[in-house]
């Protein structure tokens, strides 16, 4: 066993020290299960004793593991008897580093989270404080089709870098390559638009930083254009592939009721057949005025996790196409002198301007006592925002509902009883960040 810094009650203790209470909470009682039921879940064989079990490190520096997650793994053979995940190796404290910044900075800090969703990210800050403003009722409508346009395309980049570094976890290596490829296109229209690849800071209280560039509407079509064979060439080369199906199919198998009591949501909760997408169910933005299906599985295991993501692309390519038809013009953010800086020609000509920009970007806008909670569909799932204000610029209190978070807690679930090659496969199929578990 590798022997790394001891995490005290995160770690896994010999199996010898425990209750078997303990044992069947983390078999299954914590689901609401009977000792009975839960004791009765799986094939395995009988409890074994410490010296036949043997406990490893899975991470946190592995190339498999998606960032530093590490996991506790208890092997009989090669079966999986327990599994541990071990968080914090991060120590990012972006929850308190938001009490000291003001509203008009939190962006350059939540965009850091879910790192591969910055613009949701981005997007649910700004309507938890456009709630708390008032002021959620007044964004123009060229605001919110432009904020659903990027979410939708970053939707589509996180999608697409699962396919590459899923591939390559099972050893499918061109993947790693065609995904990629195809991300970096999404990821230039982002560059073109916001100035950055990631981490834009674009989506702000009150609307955006600045209006889309000339040329952009030709830039998405091409992209829409570009990404149907491309998807294609993934089916071909995985969806009907025997060794692909071999390494997924029945691997990390989540049930319905596992699922929601664990708070799992996303593609792990719709893999179980559970429709549930906030974009249709609990509508935000203008996602009630779009046609698109929500993806479902069957089975619950690790190759309905990959098949909801490749169709998610394809039915995020189609809310695009239908958000290109009804972009209106106008303007890109609020013009309400309390939240919105002066336009920069103005500041020239007005030292009246020039104060209000200057305040409002030393001191920020202050924000209504009150507390709100908002919620919207992230590509890992619900991704939420609690923010509590005490009237000042800057937050009180900011709590975010990292689905990654949640998620990582079907591991143990969906690994006990199955083979040690197979974690890496049901790791993948979680697509968890680490920039949002340990923030």
């Amino acid at each position: 066993m590798t022997m790394i810094a001891n995490e005290g009650a995160q770690e896994m203790r010999p199996r010898s020290e425990l209750s078997a209470r303990e044992l069947f909470r983390e078999v299954g009682a914590v689901l609401r299960m009977s000792e009975a039921e839960a004791s009765a879940l799986g094939d395995l064989p009988e409890d074994p004793e410490d010296d036949q079990t043997m406990v490893i490190n899975m991470g946190p520096q592995h190339p498999s593991t998606h960032g530093v997650l590490r996991l506790m793994l208890e092997l009989q053979g090669e079966t999986v008897l327990r599994c541990k995940p071990i968080i914090g190796y991060l120590h990012t404290g972006m929850e308190k580093t938001a009490e000291q910044l003001t509203f008009m900075q939190g962006g350059t800090n939540v965009t850091r989270m879910d790192y591969l969703s910055p613009l949701n990210n981005e997007l649910v800050f700004s309507l938890a404080t456009e709630k708390l403003l008032g002021i959620d009722g007044d964004i123009p409508e060229r605001a919110v089709w432009m904020r659903m346009l990027l979410s939708e395309l970053n939707r589509m980049s996180s999608h697409l870098l699962f396919m590459a570094t899923n591939g390559m976890d099972l050893g499918a290596v061109s993947m790693m390559i065609y995904g990629w490829r195809e991300r970096e296109e999404v990821l230039r229209f982002f560059q073109k638009v916001t100035g950055l690849r990631m981490n834009h800071n674009f989506i702000r209280p009150g609307g955006l930083a600045a209006d889309l560039p000339a040329g952009w509407r030709d830039d998405v079509l091409r992209l829409l254009d570009m990404l149907p064979d491309r998807l294609e060439e993934y089916d071909v080369l995985m969806t009907g592939q025997p060794i692909w199906r071999e390494r997924l199919q029945g691997v990390g198998v989540i049930t319905p009721t596992e699922a929601l009591a664990l708070g799992a949501t996303g593609p792990i909760l719709r893999s179980t057949g559970v429709e549930w997408d906030l974009r249709r169910d609990m509508p935000y933005l203008h996602y009630d005025e779009v046609e698109f299906d929500v993806v479902v599985g069957t089975y619950g295991d690790a190759f309905d996790r990959y098949a909801i993501r490749l169709n998610e692309i394809r039915e995020s390519m189609r809310i695009v196409r239908q958000i290109l038809d009804r972009m209106p013009s106008g303007d890109y953010r609020i013009q309400d002198k309390k939240v919105t800086p002066p336009p920069r020609a103005r500041i020239d000509e007005s030292m009246e301007a020039l104060i209000h920009h200057f305040k409002i970007f030393t001191e920020g806008f202050r924000v209504p006592e009150g507390e709100v909670y908002v919620g919207i569909e992230s590509p890992r799932g619900e991704i939420g925002c609690y923010i509590a204000s005490d009237g000042s610029p800057t937050p009180y209190r900011m709590h975010m509902r990292a689905p990654s978070f949640v998620n990582i807690q079907c591991l143990p679930h969906m690994m006990r009883g199955g083979l040690v090659a197979d974690a890496v496969a049901v790791i993948s199929s979680v697509d968890p960040v680490l920039g949002e578990v340990d923030r």
